[in-house]
């Protein structure tokens, strides 16, 4: 069962955490890292992590850890509306494989919505590597503002 096991040290989330894997970072503190989905929902779809919680979801997570994640979560969402300018803003989080969670390392996804713009579907096209460049300097410039 998905929702119960044991945390993989070898997930791409803790892979990009360690330095192993690329990402299109947008902002990182001490606790935290927020980076560009690289299979979007929309356009600026972003995760944000814990980097040295073993939570594998948010059931599992220590409070004390969760709270930097929200803090960040929140930080990030509003430099995201800033820069996109969005109707509105998904915050999703997925526990377990039945959920659709695919990586298992809590994370939390930050989706802008536009009225008119269907949601896309989850992990099902990557992004051009120079559009997802161009919003993450524009999500990093708005955080900086």
């Amino acid at each position: 069962m998905s929702l119960e096991g044991v945390y993989d040290p070898n997930n791409i989330f803790a892979k990009i955490v360690r330095g192993e894997a690329s990402c299109h970072r947008v902002f990182e503190d001490v606790e935290t890292l927020a980076f560009l989905d690289l299979f979007p929902q929309s356009p600026g779809h972003t995760l944000v992590i814990h980097k040295r919680a073993t939570a594998r979801n948010l059931l599992e997570v220590d409070l004390t850890d969760l709270a930097p994640v929200m803090a960040t979560v929140q930080r990030v969402g509003r430099a995201m509306i800033k820069a996109f300018n969005p109707d509105g803003l998904a915050v999703m989080q997925f526990n377990g494989a039945a959920s659709g969670q695919t990586i298992f390392h809590l994370h939390v996804h930050l989706i802008p919505r536009w009225a008119e713009q269907p949601l896309g579907l989850h992990a099902q096209k990557m992004a051009d590597p120079a559009e997802l460049a161009e919003q993450a300097r524009a999500i990093a410039a708005a955080i900086e503002a």
